[in-house]
């Protein structure tokens, strides 16, 4: 029990060559090691999970290289403060103090706060001189997911790195290389409906591994569990409801809808992943756009298929009328009902559009 590490933790990457999804900034912090050009203070800012702390570690360790014995454990040289939990004066005041000692071993010692728009207006001033004029040998790596939050004079004397999200084809790929090492069959469908879970987020889809590799048959990691534990709609729900508003056939439309409510899917849910299907077909009928359909190869066909079934403006009025009801359903009293509704407007939509497009032919 003791020895399992988490994957989130055992795959971490050690060096900048094995960060996922964040090329752009890498490659300029190598760049600026190399020409010793560094420096002393950093913002990486972006959302949860993309590898800020990660690469303010990584860049902690390789500007000491050379520097120190090997096997130096760094621990004299990188401080690390949440500003979540300690973001009052006195601890940028001890901060501070600590920043005034010179490090016993290697050149830089490197202070990484985490979530810094946390700290107060004053602790901000407070740490307003140090950053201003920091001793040589001091590095600040300063790491947000809300960079709007941080007051421009710190922002002025940084040198801000944006980082992405992580897209789903690199953390499918990413996660392939873990299930191999771990010796766990994956189905591909299975990790893309994980990666898209993540929303971008590395550590999120890590987390989102190691769960569905506990959950079902040893071993393996199959589409429907991973659809089944994390409670997640299949597509094919989205694509027999399509053709019935396609066909006109509102009844199927309705019984699938009863269905799919019994499964406990909430209605919001739902509306909000079709909307999502409907865009997914917009895209995939323009070959310069189809790029943009982050799915694995067989459900990427299946859209294709069915994109050359529905017309462009039948898409683009679902999606209106889907977002309306997005819009109106927290106040609407009989929820199911507001979304049945919505559900009759779209299978009535494509008889619609034919007779707008005879009137307009006659």
């Amino acid at each position: 029990m003791g020895s399992y590490i988490v994957s989130a933790r055992k795959y971490r990457p050690e060096t900048f060559d094995t960060v996922v999804g964040q090329e752009h900034i890498t490659e300029t912090l190598i760049n600026e090691i190399t020409h010793n050009r560094l420096a002393q203070a950093f913002l990486f800012c972006g959302p949860r999970g993309v590898g800020k702390t990660t690469c303010a570690r990584i860049l902690a360790k390789e500007i000491n290289k050379g520097t120190v014995p090997e096997g130096y454990d760094f621990s004299f040289n990188i401080f690390e403060l949440d500003a979540a939990s300690h973001n009052s004066v006195d601890d940028i005041r001890a901060l501070n103090e600590q920043v005034r000692i010179p490090p016993q071993t290697g050149d830089y010692k490197v202070y990484i706060i985490d979530e810094v728009h946390m700290l107060s207006s004053a602790a901000f001033n407070a740490f307003l001189k140090t950053l201003e004029e920091p001793p040589s040998y001091a590095i600040f790596i300063l790491a947000t997911t809300e960079k709007h939050k941080i007051l421009p004079t710190i922002l002025s004397r940084c040198q801000v790195f944006n980082f992405d999200r992580i897209t789903i084809p690199q953390i499918v790929a990413h996660l392939k290389g873990i299930a191999k090492d771990e010796k766990i069959e994956a189905e591909e469908e299975a990790l893309h409906l994980i990666a898209q879970k993540a929303d971008g987020a590395m550590r999120d889809a890590l987390s989102i591994f190691d769960q569905m590799a506990s959950f079902g048959t040893e071993g393996k990691i199959t589409y429907a569990e991973v659809i089944e534990n994390l409670n997640i709609l299949d597509y094919d729900y989205y694509f027999k409801i399509t053709d019935g508003f396609v066909s006109g056939d509102i009844s199927s439309v309705l019984v699938m809808y009863d269905e799919i409510q019994r499964n406990g899917f909430d209605g919001q849910l739902f509306i909000n992943g079709l909307a999502s299907h409907f865009r997914d077909l917009l895209v995939a009928q323009n070959a310069n756009s189809q790029q943009l359909l982050e799915k694995s190869k067989e459900l990427a066909g299946k859209y294709l298929s069915q994109a050359k079934s529905v017309s462009a403006s039948f898409i683009i009025n679902a999606i209106n009328l889907l977002g309306e009801s997005d819009t109106s359903y927290k106040t609407s009293r009989n929820q199911r009902l507001h979304v049945e509704l919505c559900l009759i407007k779209l299978a009535s939509l494509q008889h619609a559009i034919d007779v707008t497009k005879k009137k307009s032919l006659g």
